[in-house]
């Protein structure tokens, strides 16, 4: 019945071995030394009342150590320790304190049917105790209700920290859960940005590849062109081709955004120019923006960390009518050549209840894209609202 309410968990080496190890052996025993006082307690002050014959002390010292000794048995054998302990006790007082630790061990690790047969042995045997061997003093009937009363406040004790000691175990097991899924989740949503970036480049490639084999075929089939065209051409080919294969070493490498102005089949791709008109757009929207713009020769901006900078403009502005509608945003924009692109986003937390729901996976591939870039993102509650702050590399 033991083995098959609760099993033992894996452990690292057999029983002998646990059994063996110093820590066992020094709980087990700090605790045998605790209830021996108890014990030898309990003895002193019931022979005192009493007054009994030196063999009855004998007697009593002699159980006490049994008792004492079969402490070390409750956490292989709770259940058949403490009925051992139960009829020692209606033999003599000295086993009243491992007694009643018995009782309280298997309230704490066995169900409560069984529980509560074990704790009945142990009022049964205090009972006998009772009838036979009377405290000094106190009434036969005061005594039932004290022994009633203790056996069930140990059982309910025993019970509430199984129940809680259960309650934090799944508790526990949840919140692995979750971060599990959370790392699922933000695995898959790097995943989605990588693809969608490779998909971007491959329309860039093949673009730019379908530029080269146009001008190469008419080299091929015009052979009779003006030197000028011809060396035009060839131009247009080499120039080409190096633009080819600094974006297929992004790829490769980071699969960085191209370096291209437009799609083919898709409108242009944002530049750091459109992020007035982005800002404007939110206005009319109905967003209180403060737009501070302090950036020092902004056309030598490479257009990939503009287009960055555009994302993570749109995407803090998006989250802000999102999670805290009807609030003011502040958008700042400084840097220069050489240094760094520094876009900061704040504004004050909503009201909690966002305007439209989301997967919550924006800022992941947001994060994604900046490292991608080679720049790093930070975002979290500071000072009652939220902040959104990105810093991207701005070469000479």
């Amino acid at each position: 019945m033991e083995e098959s309410y609760q099993p033992a968990p894996p452990m690292a080496g057999t029983a002998a071995d646990q059994c063996g190890e110093p820590g066992f052996w020094r709980g087990d025993l700090l605790s045998v030394g605790a209830i021996a006082v108890l014990t030898g307690t309990t003895i002193l002050g019931r022979h005192q009342a009493s007054f009994r014959t030196p063999g009855w002390l004998i007697f009593d010292i002699a159980i006490g150590l049994i008792a004492c000794g079969l402490i070390l048995l409750l956490r292989r054998r709770p259940i058949h320790a403490a009925l051992a302990l139960a009829a020692l006790a209606a033999l003599s007082p000295a086993a009243t304190p491992p007694s009643t630790v018995g009782t309280l061990t298997v309230a704490q690790r066995r169900p409560l049917r069984v529980a509560a047969l074990v704790a009945l042995a142990g009022t049964l045997g205090h009972l006998v105790q009772g009838f036979w061997r009377p405290i000094h003093g106190l009434n036969l009937a005061w005594y039932v209700v004290l022994d009633v009363a203790i056996h069930a406040a140990l059982l309910g004790w025993g019970q509430w920290t199984q129940a809680r000691r259960a309650l934090l175990h799944s508790l526990r097991e949840r919140a692995l859960r979750a971060e599990n899924e959370q790392g699922r989740r933000v695995a898959e949503a790097r995943t989605l940005e990588r693809t969608r970036m490779a998909r971007e480049m491959h329309d860039v490639l093949a673009h730019r590849l379908s530029l080269l084999a146009t001008y190469a075929g008419a080299l091929e089939y015009r052979p009779d062109s003006s030197p000028e065209k011809l060396a035009q051409a060839a131009g247009v080919i080499r120039a080409g081709v190096h633009q080819a294969l600094d974006e297929l070493r992004e790829v490769i490498s980071v699969l960085r955004d191209s370096d291209i102005e437009e799609l083919p089949g898709g409108r242009p791709q944002p530049t750091f120019g459109d992020l007035a008109a982005l800002v404007d757009e939110s206005r009319d929207a109905g967003t209180e923006i403060r737009y501070d713009e302090a950036v020092t020769a902004p056309e030598s901006l490479p257009p990939a960390t503009g287009r960055t900078a555009y994302r993570v403009v749109q995407e803090g502005l998006t989250n802000a009518r999102k999670h805290a509608a009807g609030r003011p945003v502040t958008v700042v924009v400084k840097g220069r050549p050489g240094g760094t692109l520094q876009i900061e986003l704040t504004n004050p937390r909503g009201n909690g209840v966002p305007l439209t729901p989301g997967s919550g996976t924006g800022l992941v591939g947001l994060t994604e894209r900046v490292q991608l870039a080679g720049g790093t993102l930070d975002h979290g509650e500071t000072g009652g609202g939220f902040r959104l702050h990105a810093s991207l590399p701005w070469p000479a």
